[in-house]
């Protein structure tokens, strides 16, 4: 039941701090395995103000997908992305699976300010409120988002064609003998983390800008994209 879930676990019920409660944060988090991991994380990362997108690999096991469902239906301000990709690792599904998180935050209620992505194995060195703070003293207003130029031993992840195969019930992406096009709009390619801080602004930017709807769909048959997608937009003039 929910109030065994609240009581056993220890999720917190009301904002730390006027600091916390005035400065709410978005999550997403890509799972796939492993339930307990992803509840300690969720219990780690839970605040009442905040809002909490979970995407669940659709090919997971049902009784998983149910578990997970079962723990988000105790909470207002968690819930499944509304729609589920089939991740392949380095694959662009990983990439979709944040957007499709992304569209779902920017149209709710809740006024978040920054978006954190994380994966179900990650875990939080710091507090909520430390997190805040880190934002606010370096970052006001701005993405964290690190990377540089993309080196010359990467350049063959966005110079050919990568396409999804299946072996033995396994999905891979793995190099087709096309060589790409050149990036849309003179895009100077960047390359760094797929993990990030992102403002509320810059997401509706990257869902709505036609220079990022065009990087986007060219980035569909590259290596990783999400190690150049955010990187990549984040460092347009402006």
């Amino acid at each position: 039941s929910c109030s065994t879930v609240l009581k056993t676990l220890h999720f917190i019920t009301r904002p730390l701090s006027e600091e916390e409660g005035n400065f709410s944060l978005a999550y997403i988090i890509t799972i796939h395995k492993e339930l307990e991991m992803f509840v300690r994380l969720l219990r780690a990362i839970y605040m009442p103000q905040n809002i909490y997108c979970i995407h669940i690999d659709e090919k997971s096991p049902r009784d998983y997908k149910t578990a997970v469902q079962n723990i988000v239906n105790c909470f207002e301000n968690i819930f499944i992305s509304s729609k589920r990709e089939h991740v392949v690792y380095a694959g662009f599904s990983r990439l979709q699976a944040d957007i499709n998180c992304m569209r779902d935050l920017v149209n709710s209620k809740v006024q978040w300010n920054y978006v954190i992505n994380l994966c179900g194995q990650d875990y939080p060195l710091k507090t909520n409120k430390e997190i805040i703070q880190y934002i606010k003293s370096k970052w006001n207003g701005k993405n964290i988002t690190p990377g540089i130029v993309q080196p010359l031993h990467v350049k063959h992840r966005t110079e050919v064609s990568y396409r999804e195969y299946v072996h033995s019930g396994v999905p891979y992406v793995y190099p087709a003998k096309i060589r790409k096009a050149q990036p849309p709009h003179n895009l100077t390619i960047y390359f760094g983390s797929a993990y990030y801080i992102l403002t509320k602004d810059f997401v509706e930017f990257t869902l709505s800008d036609a220079r990022a709807k065009a990087l986007l769909e060219w980035s569909r048959d590259t290596y990783s994209p999400d190690e150049h997608y955010w990187v990549t937009l984040n460092r347009l003039p402006g």
